[in-house]
């Protein structure tokens, strides 16, 4: 079952939001939708400015997307400059669930061409000065499209409830919620719970929310709930990725089973 359709509200600041909303047969399909939705925003990027900046996430839910993602040949690489959304704090790019080796295993390393840049988050740094590098970048690059999730708990990047809604810093470093934790060690990242980090450097709510274009890929039934809640709002810190109704351009990728039932119906 796949279906799209647009959603048109009024944002807490007054401004009018648009939802664009595609529920896909599977979540191999709902990866490649928005996959080619992405592709198209990056191209356009560069042709009207002759670059692009990106945010790339990482986890079980963008695994399809940055496989179609680097298949678009149609995409000069070399003129798109890539920031990544958290990274754990002690873990080496070595390490498997490194979202810096994710990323350079699974996009990176099949690129056709190298980008023009890829800022990683390192997490064997010192994360203060990390932040302060990584923020000082960012200013440097406004971001044209982020490729983003939602958490099973709600939370966007490593936002966790309550997120902080409040700070301007671009990066900040956060303790992991327990929920998040079991995330990771559910998806097959960890072989304990004692294994997850319980630190992280995470990109915060306010840079997110600064990307022209969101592309938001939520599959899966474990997602399912959070998705309900987030289109439900209210805007709230204990489901940070109600934040998103603020967000003029946010595309919503997702398939049958993380879906809510209501939204199936349209």
């Amino acid at each position: 079952m796949a279906g799209q359709a647009v959603c048109s509200e009024t944002g807490g600041g007054g401004t009018q939001q648009q939802w664009h909303w595609n529920v896909a047969s599977t979540a191999s399909v709902c990866g490649e939708q928005a996959a080619l939705k992405g592709a198209e925003l990056i191209r356009e990027a560069i042709t009207a400015k002759g670059a692009c900046n990106i945010i790339l996430a990482t986890g079980a839910s963008q695994l399809e997307v940055l496989a179609c993602l680097v298949k678009s040949v149609a995409i000069d690489w070399t003129k798109v400059t890539c920031f990544h959304l958290d990274e754990y704090i002690g873990l080496s790019a070595e390490h498997p669930a490194s979202f810096v080796g994710y990323l350079q295993e699974r996009f990176v390393a099949k690129l056709p061409q190298p980008p023009a840049a890829f800022h990683t988050i390192n997490g064997m740094a010192d994360p203060e000065r990390t932040c302060k590098q990584l923020g000082s970048l960012i200013k440097e690059h406004p971001i044209d499209v982020a490729f983003i999730g939602i958490g099973e708990n709600g939370h966007l990047a490593f936002n966790d409830p309550p997120a902080d809604f409040e700070t301007t810093e671009p990066y900040i470093t956060v303790t992991l919620a327990e929920s998040c934790r079991k995330q990771q060690l559910g998806e097959g990242w960890f072989a304990a719970l004692d294994d997850v980090p319980d630190k992280a450097i995470t990109m915060t709510i306010h840079q997110i929310l600064l990307s022209r274009q969101l592309i938001v890929t939520v599959p899966e039934k474990r997602k399912q709930d959070a998705v309900t809640m987030t289109l439900a709002g209210p805007v709230h810190p204990d489901v940070p990725a109600t934040i998103l109704h603020q967000h003029e351009h946010c595309h919503l990728f997702l398939d049958r089973h993380s879906a809510p039932v209501s939204l199936c119906a349209t």
